[in-house]
């Protein structure tokens, strides 16, 4: 079901006229003076064909290739998590004719796949920062924790711990329930499963009580009543779920999780060709029209990214995601 809803989103996105105009001046160096781009642009996504991070990547793309005098290719590139794709851009010439659209997932790489082809902070340069979606704290309906004071509760009272699911070991979903549990002092049994779709029935039907998903997947069940949500953790409330509380307003602040979407390009790009890059995605993402669409995803998006600001991002992401990793001793086999 979701994926038809995301696809169906995606092909809206792609199709609908925007509300403004995206034809804006070439004024980077790099552009005026025809040098960038000189061919098709490849935007390299490492993950499968529409899916919540291929169908923002593919709008991007389109209203992008509008304005430019080449058009931006997307290209999956899937294998080994993210790292497949990651490999593909990382090794590409430093012409920013070869672009990375990439998740959360990059944060955790190194401490995750110790024996990795390329450095994901050496070997790439991060170029804007695109979006941020949410992660929301669920639960199943005929869960007593109506509350994330109720849920901690009740984990703590739990011997064993409390069960909880996840798209897959060392996955954002993992990582984020783990944070979760840890500031609330709960003890968490992981039940990895292959994809959130695989996961959701047990946590429909009961079998598992608590998974924190991303709000993509996430708000469909919180609306139709099949899930509760207990918070969302983020700085502010969801439009979507107006009624489900932030963490910090739940009493837990700082308490934040995110899949973000970033784009990349190899190290040693010339700065002008970054500075052309970050330009076009930033106008896009100022667009209203691609707001409203991108909504459907729980999606909000960043419009005055620098590349200084998303390397900051990065950095704060990769402490925080690497340093839970080595606490918890998540492995991936």
């Amino acid at each position: 079901m979701l994926r038809r809803h995301l696809l169906g989103a995606g092909a809206a996105a792609l199709t609908a006229p925007l509300a403004s105009t995206l034809a804006f001046p070439l004024a980077s160096p790099a552009l005026a003076q025809g040098a960038w781009p000189n061919q098709p642009v490849r935007l390299v996504v490492p993950f499968a064909a529409g899916g919540p991070t291929d169908i923002p990547a593919r709008l991007f793309a389109e209203e992008i290739s509008k304005a430019l005098p080449q058009r931006v290719i997307v290209e999956n590139r899937t294998g080994a998590g993210v790292v497949v794709g990651t490999d593909v851009v990382a090794k590409a010439p430093k012409d920013g004719q070869t672009l990375l659209y990439t998740t959360v997932a990059h944060a955790s790489l190194r401490a995750l796949f110790p024996r990795l082809p390329f450095d994901p902070q050496a070997d790439l340069v991060p170029v804007a920062l695109v979006g941020v979606i949410p992660m929301i704290v669920t639960v199943g309906k005929d869960f007593p924790a109506r509350t994330l004071q109720e849920l901690q509760q009740r984990g703590r009272a739990e011997r064993g711990g409390i069960d909880y699911a996840s798209s897959g070991n060392g996955g954002a979903l993992h990582l984020a329930t783990e944070l979760l549990l840890r500031q609330m002092g709960v003890r968490g049994n992981h039940i990895p499963y292959r994809g959130t779709a695989a996961a959701m029935p047990d946590v429909l039907n009961g079998t598992i009580p608590l998974i924190v998903d991303v709000a993509t997947s996430a708000v469909p069940y919180v609306q139709r009543g099949e899930t509760r949500g207990l918070a969302v953790m983020d700085s502010r409330r969801l439009p979507q779920l107006p009624d489900v509380p932030t963490t910090a307003e739940a009493g837990f602040p700082g308490l934040e999780a995110y899949t973000w979407h970033m784009v990349m390009a190899p190290s040693g790009t010339p700065e002008p060709v970054i500075a052309a890059v970050n330009q076009a995605f930033n106008r896009v993402a100022a667009d209203a029209g691609v707001q409203r669409r991108l909504s459907d995803l729980a999606m909000r998006l960043v419009s005055d990214s620098t590349p200084a600001s998303a390397a900051d991002w990065l950095r704060r992401e990769t402490v925080k995601w690497e340093g839970l990793i080595r606490e918890a001793n998540i492995r991936v086999d």
